[in-house]
């Protein structure tokens, strides 16, 4: 028997649920995974409120690292004992789990379970963003919205190995400190200040050429005002509430923008993709020029108050969860 977070019914963090589950064998092409730790993202959050929907009941959690404990039928790529990682479908709230061998990779020797558990779904989200969503380039000035969060300072940290001058947004004093700490040119305070004034004003006017969102509603009609034209607007989740319904003829006139909506499952669904960012990542990681923060712990068993302070904005940097 293993323990597991279970969601029977969406909701508030109330119903997270700590329950003892059965995990089966695993099957052909599978593996057996036991957590060392778990990481904690905002689409957790999503998942428990409905936001985006799953079938229920179900176990959230869409990223870890472990150690392999059984092999199915077939798998030759992996071996009991290896120390694996993942930002994989939800599930990874969880003592063990029984995976799919191709979708988890090994952990290089130098990195943590705990930093590999940490950077797997908000590191690669940050490799495609910058790399392939929009291709950042030396030079160019990029506007990164809640910068202090898990995947705003590995994007922060990234987006400057890559040679641009990076404008974030934080809520509070403390966390435009921790941006600047993390090499972030200009940090704006989006609670007190018009950012997109102050985008315009550091660019001299001119504006960014793309914007990376997360925060949603709060933000979205002003990052629209902060792009060149032509500009490109990433929206790519929805921490303060879905963005309103606007007429498609809004990113006419405010000079001819493109605006995506991407997901790191679309551009990691490929084994070799996914392989990739992974190697990307832990690249970078090795490399020193990201380094991944870890500013909060939690056990498993207490998955609500982590949520809870993710929720509220309380966190800085990333969030992991021990089993117990």
């Amino acid at each position: 028997m293993s323990y597991a977070i279970r969601i029977h019914e969406t909701g508030g963090p109330d119903v997270l649920k700590y329950e003892k589950i059965t995990v089966p064998p695993p099957g052909p092409g599978e593996i057996l995974v036991r957590h060392t730790a778990i990481g904690l993202n905002f689409i957790d959050i999503y998942h428990r409120s409905g936001l985006y929907p799953l079938p229920l009941p179900f176990t959230p959690g869409t990223e870890g690292a472990g150690l392999v404990e059984a092999l199915g039928e077939g798998v030759t790529s992996l071996k009991k004992g290896d120390r694996v990682a993942y930002a994989s479908g939800p599930g990874s709230y969880t003592e063990q789990r029984v995976m799919q061998a191709n979708r988890v990779v090994k952990i290089p020797d130098g990195i943590s379970d705990e930093i590999a558990a940490a950077s797997m779904v908000k590191g690669m989200t940050a490799e495609y963003l910058l790399n392939r969503t929009y291709k950042v380039k030396p030079g160019e000035t990029i506007l990164f919205h809640a910068i202090a969060g898990g995947v705003g300072l590995i994007a922060c940290q990234w987006a400057k190995a890559l040679g641009a001058t990076v404008i974030g947004t934080a809520g509070s004093a403390e966390k435009i400190a921790l941006a600047k700490q993390y090499g972030c040119d200009h940090v704006i305070n989006y609670k007190t200040e018009d950012f997109a004034a102050r985008v315009k004003e550091i660019t001299n006017g001119k504006g960014v050429p793309v914007v990376y969102d997360s925060v949603g509603k709060d933000t979205f009609m002003g990052s629209l005002d902060c792009l060149q034209p032509r500009g490109l607007m990433v929206s790519f989740g929805n921490a303060s509430g879905p963005v309103d319904a606007f007429a498609p003829g809004t990113l006419s006139t405010k000079g001819s923008l493109y605006l995506t909506r991407p997901s790191l499952w679309h551009y990691t669904s490929d084994d070799a993709e996914y392989a990739a960012s992974a190697k990307a990542l832990f690249e970078m990681i090795k490399s020193g020029k990201v380094k991944i923060t870890i500013d909060q712990r939690y056990e498993l068993k207490n998955a609500a108050q982590a949520q809870n302070d993710l929720e509220s904005r309380k966190t800085t940097g990333s969030s992991i969860l021990y089993p117990s």
